[in-house]
C-alpha cells in the first residue's frame, strides 16, 4: 500500500512536468489589463491582485490592433493555475470589436461566485483574451491573492499531498530503521525518492497558501528536484541491511550440540572423561563459524 502511494506522488510529479501551460497570441496585437483600477501585468507577489469570493471586479481591457484585419473578442478568461493544474475559470462572455490599425477599450464585471470553494493563497493567473473562434488572441500575465478557504479544491488539494508524503516518509523511516531497505544502492535511493518528491510539492503548496510566494514552474521544480536529490542520497548512502552484527547473531545461536558434531575432541583427550567436561566455551574456541554460514 505505501509503496502505491510513493508510485502516485512520483507519477504526479511526472504528469505535472509534462503539462503544457504556453498559449498561441495574434501577431502584433498588444493588451493591457487593469482590474480595480490597478495594472494586472505589474502584479507580483508583493502586490497581488486580490480577488474575494461573491465580490465582482471591474476590469478594463485596452487592445491595440495595429494589423489591416478588425478583431473580435467574444470571451474574457480568467485562469488560476499552480503546477501546471487549473484551480480556478472564470469566463466571461463579451461583445468587443476593435477596428483595423486601431486600439480600443473595453470594460466588463467579473463575477467571482464560488470562488471561495476553489482555491486560497497567492496563486498565478492568466486573463486570456479570446475570438469567436474561441483562439487566444492574447495573455496577460497576473499574480492573484484568492480569499477562499483552506478546505477549497486548492487547499484539500494540498492536504491530500501532505498525507500521501507523511505515509510515504513513516514508511522509508520504517524501512532504515529495521534495514529492510534493498541492499541495491540504487533502489534504495528510488525508494526515497517519492517521499522527496512529496516534501517539494508540499512545501509549495504550503508556502502559496501562507502566500509567502508564488508557486511558479520554475520555483517549484527547483523545490522539488532539491528535496528529491536530497532524500535520493539519503537513500543511496543508508547501511547496507544485514551488514551488521550478522556474525554476533551467529555466534549466539550455536550450540554445544551443533558445535559437538564439526570439533575434534582428540584436542582435549587429556585424561578419562574429558569430552563429558567440554563445554560450549571450549568448543567454540576450536571450530570456525564458517561452517555454519549459510
Amino acid at each position: 500500500m505505501l509503496k502505491t502511494i510513493g508510485t502516485v506522488v512520483v507519477l504526479l510529479f511526472c504528469a505535472l512536468c509534462g503539462i503544457p501551460t504556453a498559449a498561441a497570441t495574434y501577431d502584433g496585437i498588444t493588451v493591457s489589463a487593469t482590474a480595480d483600477g490597478r495594472s494586472v501585468s505589474a502584479s507580483n507577489s508583493n502586490e497581488p491582485i486580490r480577488l474575494r469570493p461573491g465580490e465582482p471586479v471591474d476590469v478594463a481591457i485596452e487592445l491595440t490592433n495595429p494589423t489591416s484585419a478588425p478583431v473580435e473578442v467574444r470571451q474574457v478568461e480568467l485562469v488560476g493555475r499552480v503546477v501546471g493544474l487549473n484551480f480556478f475559470t472564470y469566463a466571461t462572455s463579451v461583445d468587443f470589436t476593435v477596428p483595423a490599425a486601431n486600439s480600443d477599450t473595453f470594460h466588463y464585471r467579473l463575477d467571482l461566485t464560488g470562488l471561495r470553494g476553489q482555491a486560497t493563497g497567492l496563486i498565478g493567473g492568466q486573463l486570456i483574451i479570446r475570438d469567436a473562434a474561441g483562439d487566444s488572441i492574447a495573455t496577460v500575465p497576473m499574480v492573484t491573492d484568492v480569499r477562499g478557504s483552506v478546505l477549497s479544491v486548492y487547499g484539500l488539494f494540498g492536504i491530500a499531498l501532505l498525507v500521501l508524503t507523511v505515509l510515504a516518509l513513516i514508511d522509508a523511516a520504517f524501512g532504515i530503521a529495521t534495514h529492510r531497505l534493498s541492499a541495491n544502492r540504487w533502489q534504495r535511493g528510488l525508494r526515497l525518492l517519492a517521499p522527496g518528491i512529496g516534501v517539494g510539492l508540499v512545501l509549495t503548496f504550503s508556502a502559496s497558501v501562507a502566500r509567502l510566494w508564488v508557486p511558479d514552474g520554475g520555483r517549484w521544480l527547483l523545490i522539488g528536484g532539491l528535496t528529491a536529490a536530497a532524500f535520493f542520497a539519503i537513500g543511496y548512502f543508508a547501511p547496507v541491511p544485514g551488514d551488521e552484527g550478522a556474525d554476533a547473531d551467529l555466534d549466539a545461536d550455536l550450540d554445544a550440540d551443533d558445535l559437538s558434531k564439526h570439533v575434534d575432541t582428540d584436542e582435549f583427550a587429556g585424561d578419562e572423561g574429558a569430552d563429558a567436561d567440554l563445554d560450549a566455551d571450549d568448543l567454540s574456541e576450536h571450530v570456525g563459524t564458517d561452517e555454519f554460514a549459510q
